[in-house]
């Protein structure tokens, strides 16, 4: 047994419940066309996956769990007394700065890599699938990532510290919020696009009410390219926003109250 598959096995529960929280977290990636049906990723009835779902799982696990990401830029450990290489032979090349991410062969399946490289602060991840040699995933790869660089930009239309939005927030201290992208407002677009890139936002609930933290996520903001949807971002708040005392709050009820049955006037 090897200590991929042993992992799983020792967690409470059996290998279907570990199934079950492999595809749950699939579901909440936005993986739309990937289902697990077994905790190796060989080749089994029913199990299935897409270039772009490849992409955004490699994505997650480059900016939810650095530390792990991390080791996939090793060219090389021992253990045991046994030199392992690295299998993504993209890390060895002088033309790109590939840092991850994983290789996947089976006979279903054929030859797979899912990689990313940086360049300044632009980062860019390549997805081959079905490939019918070794050498042909990584020239496919090292291809992909070229072009991404020469012909593609990361912008940031949206500062971190900036503001996207002013709402309205009742029953607070403060009668408006201003609204953000945090650290996400930046976008992967075709070179000389920025002037045609444009951004919208919605709002999750209808009003916004206190108590709001800062970093709390309460719409999404829509990128669009020449009219569009490219890229959607987190909507978040850029600064706390406590309750307000008991007579405010109860003005704010009122004032609820007409702004929703008369529109804006009473805002």
């Amino acid at each position: 047994m090897t200590p991929v598959l042993r992992w799983p096995i020792t967690l409470p529960g059996s290998q279907e419940s570990f199934i079950g929280l492999m595809n749950g977290y699939a579901k909440k990636l936005g993986l739309t066309n990937t289902t697990f049906q077994t905790v190796h990723g060989l080749d089994a009835p029913g199990q299935f996956s897409t270039a772009r779902d490849m992409a955004l799982l490699g994505k997650a696990l480059i900016h939810d769990v650095p530390e792990e990401y991390a080791i996939h830029k090793e060219k090389e450990f021992t253990f045991n007394k046994i030199r392992q290489p690295n299998r993504n032979r993209l890390l060895w090349s002088s033309n790109l700065n590939v840092d991850g991410m994983k290789t996947g062969t089976t006979a279903g399946a054929g030859y797979n890599l899912v990689a990313s490289a940086t360049q300044g602060d632009m980062r860019l991840i390549s997805v081959v699938l079905g490939a019918k040699t070794d050498r042909i995933r990584f020239n496919e790869s090292e291809k992909l990532l070229t072009w991404g660089f020469r012909f593609f930009e990361t912008v940031t239309p949206i500062k971190p510290d900036a503001t996207f939005v002013t709402q309205r927030v009742w029953f607070g201290d403060k009668s408006e919020v201003n609204l953000g992208a945090g650290e996400a407002g930046s976008v992967t677009i075709p070179r000389g696009q920025l002037k045609n890139l444009k951004a919208s936002y919605t709002l999750t609930e209808p009003q916004l009410t206190a108590p709001l933290k800062k970093g709390q996520v309460v719409g999404t903001i829509d990128f669009q390219l020449n009219g569009k949807s490219i890229e959607q971002r987190p909507l978040i708040v850029m600064e706390n926003v406590e309750e307000g005392g008991f007579f405010g709050r109860m003005w704010d009820f009122v004032m609820m109250k007409f702004h929703q049955w008369f529109g804006s006037w009473f805002s």
